[in-house]
């Protein structure tokens, strides 16, 4: 992809430490149209991260916010509910995720450069300094990305990367959007930027957390239910002490205590790793499990038991939309996984149904991308290999009309027939 001249970006530069400073800067933010953003936080020993630092751009200032000094920030916090106001971020999950921490609901208008730069062509997730370099032929430093960000003073160097965390966003927002416009594609973009901000406030609303732990697969449905109650006290009592749940109770645990669904503290005391004096609880979780219904316990979730020309049509059209993803310059791995593709193909089986939670089920993708992928399965159109030596070796094609399809009708016959030759 071409690549543009780095832009202007050198805007003035602001910390803004106290509370009279952050009544100017929500002033100034307040009449901007649009803005970048960005965050530093330490989140390893913590149930919430820690933020350290709010990092800002608008179209005439770099802002550095610290929040160890400005007090209550929810008047900052508050200007990003306005729909008005495009809020531009990379790889934004966590900046969604604390603007609704902070006032309960995340930014209304979101513009994540990353998987814009994936919908118009880029690799996709591409890093920011890539993103920036690709784009704007510029450079951005990231030698701070394992600083403590908790500690002051904040050094030169600490300030000077934060200010280049959000220096050249705009100039790339407006890049990007450009990009979209040309290609037809600010309704994709709308509609993945929603959904992407509907998973950094809620992790995968399809998935229940708790699924998600190792070692699962063999547990019944009473023994699921275990896990889940076991799983939602770890989250209180993590939330209660911020800490992270994982160190308080791995994970490995939780699965372990659902297989023993031990009755008494002794049943407890053999296994290694629990929470100092919390074996009562722990033991309530237990009981709150057995105290369900049948009808109450989760649903065991059923492996894919696929038959081998299943994964081999999944992987046929992994090729194929490959293909089409270069052709029209679009990251194939934001359009469709592995196991969206094997969906597809299981709705092609004998009584089989789409699942609604396949990415191909709806919005853009089951209008621009399905038809093309279900134009193989059905047999409308053929892949053929056009040029080994060529980057885009593969090319598909309409199936030949029936006057032309003569000799390859008898070449599947000659096929089929039994071979005497020795």
């Amino acid at each position: 992809m071409a690549r543009r001249r780095a832009l202007p970006t050198n805007l003035p530069e602001s910390v803004v430490a106290n509370p009279d400073e952050l009544a100017e800067c929500v002033e100034h933010v307040r009449a901007a149209s649009c803005l970048a953003l960005d965050t530093e936080f330490v989140g390893e020993d913590s149930y919430r991260p820690d933020l350290c630092l709010i990092q800002v751009a608008t179209q005439d200032r770099l802002i550095v916010i610290d929040p160890f000094g400005t007090g209550p920030l929810d008047a900052f916090w508050e200007l990003l509910l306005d729909p008005a106001r495009v809020v531009v971020v990379h790889a934004g999950r966590e900046e969604v995720r604390m603007c609704r921490f902070a006032i309960g609901r995340p930014p209304a208008n979101v513009f994540d450069a990353q998987i814009a730069a994936g919908l118009v062509g880029f690799t996709y997730p591409i890093g920011y300094a890539g993103l920036v370099q690709e784009v704007l032929g510029a450079r951005a430093h990231k030698g701070e990305t394992l600083t403590d960000w908790r500690r002051r003073p904040l050094t030169p160097a600490q300030i000077k990367y934060a200010y280049d965390d959000v220096r050249y966003l705009l100039p790339i927002w407006a890049w990007l959007t450009d990009r979209l416009k040309r290609n037809d594609r600010l309704g994709w973009a709308a509609e993945e930027f929603a959904a992407f901000v509907r998973r950094a406030v809620n992790d995968d609303p399809a998935v229940e957390k708790w699924r998600k732990l190792k070692g699962m697969g063999g547990l019944n449905a009473r023994e699921l239910a275990v896990a889940r109650e076991v799983f939602e006290w770890r989250e209180a009592f993590a939330a209660r002490l911020n800490r992270p749940p994982r160190v308080l109770l791995r994970d490995d645990l939780i699965v372990e205590i659902a297989r023993r669904s031990p009755a008494r503290a002794e049943d407890l005391h053999t296994l290694r790793g629990l929470p100092r004096g919390e074996a009562d609880a722990i033991l309530a979780a237990v009981r709150r499990a057995h105290a369900l219904a049948p009808a109450d316990c989760p649903e065991v979730t059923e492996r894919d038991n696929d038959l081998p020309h299943v994964s081999t049509l999944a992987s046929l059209l992994g090729v194929v939309l490959a293909e089409y993803c270069a052709r029209i310059k679009i990251a194939p791995n934001l359009v469709a996984t592995t196991q969206d593709l094997k969906a597809l193909v299981r709705a092609r089986q004998p009584g089989g149904r789409r699942p609604p939670e396949s990415a191909l089920a709806a919005g853009w993708r089951a209008a621009f991308i399905r038809p093309h992928l279900e134009a193989i399965l059905d047999g409308r159109e053929v892949i053929r290999v056009s040029d080994p030596a060529s980057p885009t070796p593969i090319s598909v094609h309409p199936f030949p009309a029936p006057d032309d399809s003569a000799p390859a009708a008898a070449s599947r016959e000659s096929a089929a027939e039994p071979d005497d030759r020795i």
